[in-house]
């Protein structure tokens, strides 16, 4: 694994057991099973949906996207703030909200479709 890898390991300690695992082009980084985050060309990405979105572009945070087919593909995951690098409560508390997004996406995906009668 990368030093950047390795670093962000140390700066999410704070939060809980991270798990990284190489992926495509990047890391999945994982907690309790669950993907609440993204490594790709030492950038950290976060997990954000519905509930969390505005946090992330109120900070102008940019979301994660690549291109697939000549077109671009936008991905639930924001670059993390800059702050959380220096702040261990401010990474925790962001990787809280991602792994809570993380939760949520989850909980749909797992709901059992209604069948018509």
């Amino acid at each position: 694994m990368s030093e950047y890898v390795e670093y962000v390991k140390d700066v999410l300690d704070h939060f809980g057991a991270i798990r990284v695992r190489r992926m495509f082009g990047g890391y999945g980084v994982y907690h309790n099973g669950l993907m609440l985050g993204l490594i790709v060309d030492n950038v950290l990405y976060l997990k954000a949906d519905d509930e969390s979105v505005k946090l992330f572009k109120e900070r102008g945070l940019a979301r994660f996207e690549y291109v697939r087919k000549g077109k671009p593909i936008k991905m639930s995951y924001f670059m993390a703030p800059e702050d959380i690098f220096d702040d261990a409560d401010d990474a925790k508390a962001w990787a809280s909200l991602a792994y809570d997004a993380a939760l949520r996406s989850n909980r749909r995906a797992r709901k059992p479709k209604k069948r018509g009668a």
